[in-house]
């Protein structure tokens, strides 16, 4: 077997299996779902095994306990093929009476769900799997702790080994575990391999509809380009239509991004609510994102030398990335990331809020001082909105970076920490 990279999920997954009957590990093909579960895994049923797929198949419908036997933990790969098999789990949890018998993982929410009578309270716990954080990926000193930070230690030490270029190329290139370790203009090619597969087929999958993969093209451009704001479905609608020969109604665009959403490529983010001073009207919309900042660059079809003669298109992008590392690291932390903005103008692009309360203010900003203090101003006018009789004040304010060599704390208590130094 390859060698194995850590990942930030084995924790998480370790201590799932030792709370609950059954761990549901879900998100993107080609993420490292099964890979992360064979680490822990004592028997394995590969559902979609050429030699055996039909034979599973069948199985499942005529004799569904059968395909559950074997030794614990027991990972069900895939399961989403044979929904049956969830009640099956389901049930043989609750007879069985251990904790930790069954890893399921999955790269879709199953297209038929009538056959799935119980919700699994009680018996299943969920793990989302992203793509690698650059942490993870070994493109992070991981000088720089969010859990430091959300712990009380002001000290900052950390340092950066990531120029534009480099970071350029890890905006491309993704957090994909097999291509982190190639040749880097082969693993620039996985990410293009990757859209080409949602758009011709992985797409129909979530819902067992064949889509017109030209609109479904158009529709991911025009998701690309709309990385970072809340932009409704009726200017998807709009994006699309503008080159095609039939327009394309609001309510196709959400069936399309549905089906995106089922097989893990797009993942928004919430707006968060705090206790404002003052009767703010907070805006409630998600904001868009792709899971993995490549998948935006594919869609657009550009490199990292594009990315570089553009600075507006790499900032909204290299915004992606870092969603993607905090998304990573809050669910490491025990927490959500999720956005702010409100009528006024004011706004935050991640608030990592943590299950206990704490949280933090955190700005993305590709690179210079004169962004860097942008950042810091809106941090500490956001900060003093909030009404700390009501909530926690923050934790921590931060301005993290593309570039930057170093970590550190200015003295309005603002940290500016480069992306290339961050770890949960």
């Amino acid at each position: 077997m390859e060698h194995y990279k850590k990942r930030i999920a084995d924790d998480i997954l370790k201590r799932k299996l030792e709370g609950k009957g059954a761990v549901l590990i879900e998100g993107p093909k080609w993420c490292g779902k099964t890979t992360t579960a064979e680490q822990f895994a004592a028997s394995v049923l590969y559902m979609d095994d050429p030699e055996k797929k039909e034979q599973n198949l069948a199985m499942a419908e005529l004799n569904p306990k059968r395909l559950l036997q074997g030794s614990v933990p027991r990972l069900i790969d895939e399961w989403q093929l044979a929904p049956k098999l969830w009640d099956a789990v389901r049930f043989e949890v609750d007879h069985r009476g251990g904790l930790g018998q069954f890893i399921l993982t999955g790269s879709a929410v199953p297209a038929d769900t009538r056959e799935i009578t119980h919700s699994g309270t009680g018996r299943f716990t969920w793990l989302l799997m992203r793509p690698m954080s650059l942490y993870e990926s070994g493109d992070s000193t991981g000088e720089v702790s969010l859990k430091d930070l959300f712990d009380g230690n002001s000290d900052v030490d950390g340092g950066s080994h990531l120029d534009i270029e480099r970071l350029a190329f890890l905006v491309c290139r993704g957090g994909w575990p097999q291509a982190v370790d190639m040749r880097d203009d082969i693993a620039l090619d996985q990410a293009a391999d990757y859209y080409d597969a949602v758009v011709h087929s992985d797409i129909n999958r979530a819902d067992n509809v064949q889509k017109n993969p030209e609109r479904v093209q158009r529709l991911m451009r025009s998701y690309a380009r709309n990385q970072g704001s809340q932009v409704p479905n009726t200017v998807l609608a709009q994006d699309v239509a503008a080159n095609d020969e039939a327009s394309i109604n609001e309510e196709t665009v959400a069936s399309y991004v549905n089906a995106l959403r089922k097989i893990f490529v797009v993942e928004d983010v919430s707006a968060w609510n705090p206790n404002l001073w003052s009767k703010t009207a907070i805006r409630a919309a998600d904001t868009r994102y792709y899971i993995d900042p490549s998948i935006a660059a594919a869609a657009l079809g550009i490199g990292p030398n594009d990315l570089i003669n553009d600075l507006k298109t790499f900032g909204f992008l290299f915004e992606t990335l870092c969603i993607r590392d905090l998304r990573v690291f809050a669910d490491a932390l025990g927490g959500s990331v999720y956005h702010y903005r409100d009528k006024d103008g004011q706004e935050c692009d991640a608030v990592l809020h943590l299950r206990n309360g704490r949280y933090g203010l955190i700005e993305i900003k590709l690179g210079g001082d004169r962004f860097i203090e942008e950042g810091a101003r809106s941090l500490k006018a956001l900060e003093a909105k909030i009404d700390t009789d009501k909530m926690n004040a923050p934790s921590f304010l931060m301005v993290l970076t593309g570039t930057g060599d170093w970590a550190y704390r200015r003295r309005d208590g603002v940290y500016v920490v480069p992306v290339g130094c961050l770890k949960n």
